[in-house]
C-alpha cells in the first residue's frame, strides 16, 4: 500500500473510523543502528542508507505503519544548537558534554539554528532522501526533546536545586523560555526542510515505521519530569508543553520511566494528541487504556506482554481490551511473528478485534 493510501487510512483512524492501528515490525532489531555509529553520525549519506535499510522491508509488509526514516542524531540534537558539547562513543548514541552556565545559555537566543552543525547534518540527510525520491519511504523529524528536557541537558542537575529555591523562580522561567524558543525555531526549520504543513506530520518515533498525525505537527520527549513532583509538573512543565505545541496545532509526547501523575496530567492537556511510554511494563495496561479512552488520547506505544505470551494470545488480549475500553490505539507490539504469513494474520486479527 502506498504512503498516500496509508495516510488516508490514518486520517480515518483519527476521525474515529475503522480499527485501531498496529505497526508490526518486519524483524526483531535493536532500537537504534549503532554499528559504526560515529561514521554514520558525521556522514548523512551513510546515515540515510543505514536508516533506509531498516525501513525498506516495511514497504510491502503486512502492517499499518508507514515506512519512515530520520537523521538519527540523538537527544543532543536541539541542545547542541545552544552550544552544548557532545561525545560520540562507538556503538552508543551521543552523550552530552559539560553543562552550560546561565550566560552561555542566554547567548543561544542569538544563534541561527539553521547554521548549526547538527541542523546542517539533518538538512543534508533530507536533501539526500528527497533526491532519491524517497523510494516510497517518508522522512520525519530528527529527535526533539521537550522544553524541560532541553533545559535539563543544558543546565544539568542545578535545575533541581533552582526549582526548590524561590529566589531562582525568575531564572527558571527565563531558562525554560529560552529552551522553548530553541524548540520552536528548530522544529519550524525541520518542517520547512520536510515541506510539512505546520499542523500535521508523519512521525516514526525512532522506528522504521511511523504514523500520520493530522492534528499534531511536532513530537517531544519529556523524560526529566519523572524526577519531579506532580505539583512541579503542573506548575513548570505543562505550561511549556502547551506553549511549544501552540504553533503546531498539537503534540505527540513520549517519556520513559514510571510516573502515573505525569501520564494523568498529559491526558488532561488538550494539546496532547498521543502519548508513548518507554516503559509500559511499569503500568497496569487496563488503567492506561481506560484513562486514554476517557480523555480522548491515542496511546501510540509499546504495550507490555505477559510472561510466555505468544503473538496470537497477545493480540487477542489487547484487542479485546481496546474494544472494551473504547480507546484509540496505535500499537507497537512487543510480541510478533517471524513469518510474513503470520504477520498478515496478526494484522487481520487486530483489525477484526478493534474495528
Amino acid at each position: 500500500m502506498s504512503t498516500l493510501a496509508k495516510i488516508k487510512e490514518h486520517k480515518a483512524f483519527w476521525d474515529g473510523n475503522g480499527p485501531s492501528l498496529i505497526l508490526i515490525p518486519t524483524a526483531k532489531m535493536e532500537a537504534y543502528d549503532t554499528v559504526g555509529y560515529r561514521e554514520l553520525f558525521y556522514s548523512p549519506d551513510r546515515m540515510w542508507e543505514s536508516e533506509s535499510k531498516r525501513a525498506r522491508p516495511a514497504l510491502d509488509w503486512p502492517t499499518d505503519g508507514i515506512p519512515s526514516v530520520r537523521p538519527n542524531l540523538g537527544t543532543i540534537f536541539i541542545p547542541t544548537m545552544a552550544g552544548l558539547g557532545y561525545q560520540i562513543r562507538e556503538g552508543q548514541m551521543p552523550w552530552p558534554g559539560e553543562h552550560l552556565d546561565p550566560e552561555a545559555i542566554r547567548a543561544s537566543r542569538q544563534v541561527d539554528v539553521v547554521e548549526t552543525e547538527l541542523m546542517q547534518l539533518a538538512a543534508e540527510f533530507y536533501r539526500i532522501h528527497f533526491n532519491h525520491n524517497g523510494e516510497g519511504i517518508a522522512a520525519y523529524h530528527a529527535d526533539t526533546q521537550g522544553v524541560f528536557d532541553i533545559a535539563h541537558l543544558l543546565y544539568g542537575s542545578e535545575i533541581f536545586y533552582d526549582l526548590a529555591d524561590e529566589n531562582k523562580t525568575d531564572w527558571i522561567n527565563e531558562l525554560l523560555d529560552i529552551c522553548l524558543d530553541l524548540y520552536i525555531r528548530a522544529s519550524q526549520h525541520i518542517k520547512e526542510l520536510l515541506g510539512e504543513e505546520s499542523h500535521s506530520m508523519i512521525h516514526g518515533h525512532g522506528n522504521p515505521q511511523g504514523a500520520y498525525f493530522p492534528h499534531a505537527g511536532v513530537r517531544m520527549a519529556e523524560d526529566t519530569p519523572i524526577l519531579i513532583s506532580p505539583a512541579m509538573i503542573q506548575r513548570i512543565v505543562l505550561p511549556f508543553i502547551q506553549k511549544a505545541a501552540e504553533p503546531f496545532g498539537g503534540v505527540f509526547v513520549h517519556y520513559c520511566g514510571e510516573h502515573k501523575s505525569l501520564f494523568e496530567q498529559l491526558c488532561g492537556l488538550e494539546c496532547v494528541r498521543a502519548i508513548d511510554l518507554g516503559n509500559p511494563e511499569m503500568y497496569d495496561t487496563r488503567w492506561l487504556l481506560e484513562l486514554c479512552a476517557e480523555s480522548g488520547k491515542v496511546l501510540y506505544s509499546h504495550v507490555a506482554d505477559e510472561p510466555d505470551e505468544g503473538w496470537e494470545a497477545y493480540t487477542r488480549r489487547l484487542g479485546k481490551l481496546v474494544k472494551e475500553t473504547g480507546v484509540r490505539c496505535i500499537l507497537r507490539p512487543t510480541v510478533f511473528p517471524e513469518t510474513r504469513e503470520e504477520c498478515a494474520g496478526m494484522l487481520d486479527l487486530w483489525h477484526d478485534l478493534t474495528g
